[in-house]
């Protein structure tokens, strides 16, 4: 018997990015919920760049906010910096990134943890699963052998799990930034019929500011004004003294080192056998695979108010200290820069998302859901949504109501989940808006439209929230139609107006909504010729503008997602036994099995299943 036994609702294993929202969603929705912790002090720690957002991740980071999620909310009290990406391209790819003061982020998100309500904290290494005779998760033992019985638990380990960090000849079996690695809850996983992965990712080094010459920089300013990342964010309460960051470049000198000592890298020697990330090379891919580059970005960005250290963004590495110190040297503006922290490479253990239901679940075992890292993914803003999801998915079997079930055509979020449960991944998986084909319909501006609804259903948004919401909706609906039916003459005022906005003539009359459609015009160039516009939030302007301007894209995309729907909604049976279905081939049999695929959309996305095995499934199930 156990020396200590408790009994809780979920229990939640990790407290990174994927933890935290993990744990939050199932506290908030009436469960009592414990999340473990190898140290209290890494609660949402960013162990690698200081910033949230960025392109497609600042969708995600919208999405979960609308969803009731806490990550937008806690970028937006703990940033440094703040920049819309993309500007200058359609609105499908504007996406937010903001500089974050890491430590202020950390202690945010800890308070909030520490205060919210059915939600304790425990410094412990869970090290084992525990499950009944049918294969239901029962509970789960810690280090010290106590045991915890609860009705769902998710896996939320991030780099942890038998964690080894490598530069040069060093290698250090530990987490990331040194914190104790977990090195038994594999074995656990393994002895219950669960495939793990090993894969890789990497972090640049960390230099003292006051050493660094600036002067030989360009520095990179914020946006005014700032635009926040959760939609309850108040955008006044953001417009602060923004930090700056530093753009330099990689020389040629700098690529001399690093290929002079290729053969010392982990990377080339076959020291490391876990798979990185293409999307995030180190330093040494980035100057193996383009050799015809002279130069690459640096970013040098301040890790926090309260802190001298920068981070070296884009020079990630794993080369040995002398090497590190000689190409970080060779960067303009770093020729005397201090390291106080080496950039090194961490290997982990994951598992593969194939094994995982449409809710995050794992198949063999019920009541066990796994996010974050441990899926296979990178990121943090990945790890958040997907801690999101997982977590309200369980809360919801427990509960006895309906999964929360996002597709392609709802959300970032959806295309994450889809991607790593159906398709097979040999790399940390990475978000980008590239993998989205309705992007034009997931923008990060109306993510709250998608999902707020959603959220609502499930618990997490409040009604008042809510009622806001649809008042913006509204909004939004009443203005459109009513830009639609304003029309404006042929006037010299009108021709001015167009002049100044470098539009051609009219020569007869047009609504406004006609000259929104023009490229160089805009919704809010035209407040001259609108003189009983109503005063309305920039949020419900901005969402008037994309939808007159793009009108006829999303209609084109929205028919597309009618089609997607169509293959979604034709089932697949659980136990359908794919060894029975003629004329499969033997390698889409293989994968069919493998993932099974709850519907014909899904199976179509399987990688090793064409077109024509898809043809055989559908005659299949007629039948």
């Amino acid at each position: 018997m156990a020396l200590v036994e408790e009994y809780t609702d979920v229990v939640v294993v990790g407290a990174g990015h994927a933890g935290c929202e993990a744990a939050l969603a199932c506290a908030r929705l009436g469960l009592s919920t414990i999340i473990f912790t190898v140290s209290v002090d890494s609660i949402a720690m960013m162990p690698c760049n200081p910033h949230i957002g960025g392109s497609s991740k600042g969708h995600l980071v919208r999405e979960i906010d609308a969803l009731g999620g806490e990550m937008g909310k806690c970028i937006d009290h703990t940033f440094l910096q703040s920049k819309m990406l993309n500007k200058s391209k359609g609105p499908a790819v504007h996406s937010l990134r903001a500089q974050a003061d890491k430590t202020a982020y950390s202690e945010r998100m800890r308070r909030t943890l520490e205060n919210q309500e059915n939600l304790s904290i425990q410094q412990m290494e869970v090290n084992e699963i525990l499950t009944d005779e049918s294969g239901r998760l029962t509970g789960v033992k810690t280090y010290s052998g106590a045991v915890y019985h609860c009705k769902a638990a998710i896996l939320c380990t991030g780099t942890y799990l038998n964690g080894r960090c490598i530069y040069g000849d060093v290698e250090m079996l530990t987490g990331p930034n040194g914190l104790q690695s977990a090195t038994h809850l594999t074995d656990s996983l393994k002895e219950h019929g669960i495939i793990m992965k090993r894969f890789k990712t990497g972090t640049p080094c960390r230099m003292d500011g006051r050493t660094i010459d600036y002067s030989k920089m360009t520095p990179q300013y914020g946006d005014v004004p700032v635009v926040p990342f959760s939609f309850e964010t108040d955008p006044k309460d953001v417009q602060i003294d923004q930090a700056t960051v530093w753009l330099t470049h990689t020389t040629e000198e700098t690529h001399e080192i690093i290929r002079e000592n290729l053969d010392r890298s982990p990377l080339y020697s076959g020291k490391i056998s876990g798979v990185g990330p293409r999307y995030c090379p180190s330093i040494e891919d980035k100057v193996v695979r383009f050799a015809d580059r002279k130069s690459h970005q640096v970013f040098v960005e301040p890790q926090g108010k309260n802190t001298n250290e920068m981070y070296i963004d884009g020079m990630s590495s794993s080369m040995p200290e002398d090497v590190q110190i000689a190409m970080y040297h060779s960067v303009p503006g770093l020729e005397h820069a201090k390291i106080v922290r080496n950039a090194y490479a961490i290997e982990y253990d994951c598992v593969d998302a194939q094994q995982l239901t449409r809710t995050f679940e794992f198949k063999k075992i019920r009541g066990l859901f796994s996010a974050g890292q441990m899926n296979g993914s990178s990121g943090y803003e990945e790890a958040a949504a997907q801690g999101l999801y997982a977590g309200i998915n369980a809360a919801m079997e427990i509960l006895g109501k309906e999964p929360l079930l996002i597709d392609r055509s709802e959300g970032y979020i959806g295309v994450l989940v889809d991607d790593l449960i159906t398709r097979e991944n040999h790399e940390p998986y990475r978000m980008m808006t590239s993998r989205a084909e309705y992007r034009l319909l997931l923008r990060q501006d109306n993510a709250d439209l998608r999902l707020t609804e959603k959220g609502h259903r499930v618990g997490l948004i409040s009604d008042e929230r809510y009622e806001r919401f649809l008042q913006k909706k509204e909004q939004i609906e009443r203005e459109t139609e009513r830009v639609k039916k304003v029309s404006v003459g042929a006037g010299e005022k009108v021709q001015e107006v167009l002049r100044k906005c470098g539009s051609d003539p009219l020569s007869t009359s047009a609504t406004l909504a006609e000259l929104i459609r023009r490229p160089e015009l805009d919704y809010f160039c035209l407040a001259e010729l609108d003189p009983e516009r109503p005063d309305l939030p920039y949020a419900v302007q901005e969402e008037v503008n994309i939808g007159i301007k793009y009108e006829g894209y999303i209609k084109r995309q929205e028919r597309q997602v009618v089609q997607f729907e169509k293959a979604e909604q034709t089932l697949i049976p659980d136990d359908l036994d794919y060894d029975v279905v003629p004329s499969l081939r033997t390698e889409a049999r293989q994968n069919l099995k493998k993932v099974k695929p709850a519907s014909i959309g899904q199976a179509s996305r399987i990688t090793g299943v064409n077109p024509a095995d898809i043809s055989v499934l559908l005659v299949y199930l007629k039948r």
